[in-house]
């Protein structure tokens, strides 16, 4: 393994000709394991805030930062990441989380990482170091590389350093739970919720194993105004439990670090539309040797499928139906599932940044 402390350190690893594999905190071991003939390279020494103006709400971090420290240090002046990075409690860093592209439950409301990077410098297959973006909010200069960083998994170069905007804390949460007792019901009061435009930070639906299942629904603001907005929530989906305090914190911070998720399952990550959750549950309940959990997130418009099956059973189940999907936790080598498009236009960019082929290609 070689861990870097420098930015200078990235350049050499990568110039020195050993084929790598780019991880942060490890907590996505599907995307951060190597595979044989690969070394990784452990971004974690590379940490601290480099630049941090609450006024301009924009701060810039080496790649390696715990998401955890820099959400402490947002918190201390009322200011958080929106997208509500996932594992952050688990040790995830602030590269690992743009390179997986990955978002947690508030993304329904004030977007993914994608609409929150604004720049990046990364090392390239030459050992170059890049930039991208910048440091304010209104950059519009050049080809928005930042956003072809979201989702790269370490394929294109070594993110070294990010420049993120943030947005101010609400005062106040209060969650509304309903559980309806067949899951199509659940359905059509998540799309009333969907298609009503209320002011909602996070919508989640979660099936359970007895075919019922249950909506959640995420509130943020003045801590006087919640009660009837709640209230209006309780008469979309006809009944529900209000949930605030720890207890309602504890519900979210539960869902971003996937506790839900049984110890040696693999998790998968499969964008779809509210439209495509029968179709899932179909599979699920059709499929002699489909063994999942599922939750559908962010409106319905992430699944994040669970399964102590095989990698090869959820892909069948996922090319059958044109989904595709994102291996999170499971078997390294293999981080794309499912259908798949836009294959070719990658490899043309990966020869651009990586010509070489220093860096680790994920199936």
């Amino acid at each position: 393994m070689i861990r870097p402390t420098t930015i200078e350190e990235v350049q050499t690893a990568v110039r020195d000709g050993t084929r790598i594999l780019p991880r942060g905190g490890g907590t996505k071991p599907a995307l951060s394991t190597p595979t044989d003939g690969v070394t990784p390279l452990d971004l974690t020494g590379l940490s601290g805030v480099l630049e941090y103006n609450p006024g301009e709400f924009t701060f810039t971090a080496l790649a390696g930062t715990r998401v955890a420290d820099v959400q402490a240090l947002l918190d201390a002046h009322g200011q958080y990441l929106p997208f509500d990075p996932p594992l952050a409690g688990q040790g995830a860093t602030l590269g690992g989380t743009l390179a997986a592209g990955l978002s947690g439950p508030g993304r329904y409301r004030y977007g993914g990482v994608r609409d929150f990077i604004l720049g990046v410098r990364w090392v390239d297959g030459n050992g170059d170091l890049v930039r991208g973006g910048g440091k304010v909010v209104k950059n519009a200069a050049g080809f928005d590389f930042p956003k072809l960083m979201v989702g790269s998994l370490g394929q294109l170069g070594v993110l070294v350093e990010l420049t993120f905007k943030v947005f101010p804390k609400s005062l106040a949460h209060a969650t509304l739970r309903r559980e309806f007792p067949k899951l199509e019901e659940a359905v059509q009061a998540l799309v009333r919720l969907y298609t009503a435009r209320l002011d909602v930070e996070a919508l989640d639906l979660a099936p359970n194993a007895d075919g019922s299942a249950g909506v959640w629904v995420r509130l943020g603001g003045l801590p006087e105004a919640l009660p009837a907005r709640a209230e209006r929530i309780r008469s979309l989906l006809d009944g529900g439990e209000v949930v605030t305090g720890e207890g309602e914190d504890t519900l979210w911070q539960a869902a971003r670090d996937f506790a839900w998720v049984p110890s040696g399952w693999a998790l998968v990550k499969v964008p779809l539309t509210p439209k495509r959750i029968a179709s899932v549950e179909t599979w699920h309940a059709t499929s002699p040797r489909a063994t999942s959990l599922r939750r559908y997130s962010s409106g319905a418009n992430v699944a994040w499928i669970a399964t102590a099956d095989s990698i090869q059973t959820l892909d069948e189940g996922l090319s059958s139906r044109g989904l595709s999907g994102l291996v999170v936790f499971g078997p390294p080598g293999r981080a794309r599932i499912g259908a798949r498009t836009g294959e070719a236009f990658e490899q043309r960019v990966k020869t651009v940044f990586d010509p070489k082929q220093k860096f680790s290609v994920h199936g």
